[in-house]
């Protein structure tokens, strides 16, 4: 049985795998207030006091858009905060998982970005997340960053959920069809984290020291957000409650924000299924999976 500690319960992702990792032994979850990652030495005093054997880190600032006025507290939370943790699971011999994003490239690239990509963040936001990885591997051991893409829950607002409460609103919905990448369901990533740290077996930080550095993980394949919403509508439950008659194409420019997003940033998550076996399903049977277990 492993001892784990997770930060972030509270969110989409740490919400599932506070329930996935369950299995595995006991999980110590803990989110703000009761600790408060700008607050380094109150974070670190309980880390050292639970010595923990897996320390996963589901935390991060996600305001997008407001990350551009209060940069410092983005990185404060996702650039400083990941760098100490991954040194306290180092000092401790333990596991570290942190979660990236798709953000950290500018989605010029055209076609999937592998982990040999260079990173170019065009926002607050993603430059925090980049900054937050660097941490974590400079700190070598038994870290891993897992970048993932478009994360969505069903118990949380999200891009799908926001898409259904539209749907019972509107008659005509406008969806962006120039941002393209992969939708990632919360549950399946929680899931493929536990499956991870199960065969890294008892001893999982000599099995991952050997396997430590960057990987993506999202839902296979990709798409625009147009393609998404309609497939969201298409799995819908309780079609009779739509009130939307049709979804027509917009562009990103069309619906201006303070933080400028990749157009382009799918993720090739080949180096992961090649080195630990598993991969994430067709985004699209995931999606579907995800709106019936509504």
């Amino acid at each position: 049985m492993l001892k784990i500690l997770l930060l972030g319960n509270t969110g989409q992702l740490g919400w599932e795998l506070q329930r996935c990792l369950a299995c595995l032994g006991p999980v110590t979850a803990l989110d703000y207030p009761a600790i408060n990652l700008a607050d380094p030495q109150s974070v670190l005093g309980v880390v050292h006091q639970l010595s923990p054997q897996v320390m996963l880190n589901a935390t991060a600032y996600t305001a997008v858009d407001r990350a551009e006025t209060e940069a410092d507290l983005a990185q404060a939370i996702n650039a400083e905060a990941p760098g100490w943790l991954a040194e306290a699971a180092r000092q401790l011999g333990a596991v570290f998982i942190h979660y990236s994003t798709d953000y950290v490239f500018d989605g010029r690239k055209g076609s999937p970005y592998d982990e040999q990509d260079t990173p170019n963040p065009l926002g607050v936001y993603g430059l925090s997340k980049l900054r937050g990885e660097q941490a974590v591997l400079q700190q070598g051991g038994a870290g891993l960053v897992l970048r993932t893409s478009w994360v969505y829950s069903l118990r949380r607002d999200s891009f799908v959920t926001k898409v259904l409460g539209w749907a019972r609103q509107q008659r005509t919905l406008r969806l962006v069809s120039d941002q393209v990448s992969g939708p990632t369901w919360a549950r399946q990533l929680a899931e493929i984290t536990a499956l991870l740290l199960a065969k890294a077996g008892a001893h999982p930080a000599a099995w991952l020291a050997e396997r430590a550095g960057l990987y993506h993980l999202a839902g296979s394949g990709h798409c625009s957000r147009l393609e998404w919403g309609q497939a969201i509508l298409r799995f819908d439950p309780r079609p009779q409650e739509q009130l939307a008659q049709e979804i027509l194409p917009a562009l990103t420019a069309d619906f201006p924000t303070p933080a400028q997003r990749p157009l382009f940033s799918a993720l090739d998550c080949s180096r992961f299924r090649q080195t630990f076996g598993l991969r994430l399903p067709e985004w699209q049977d995931a999606l579907r999976l995800a709106l019936e277990a509504v």
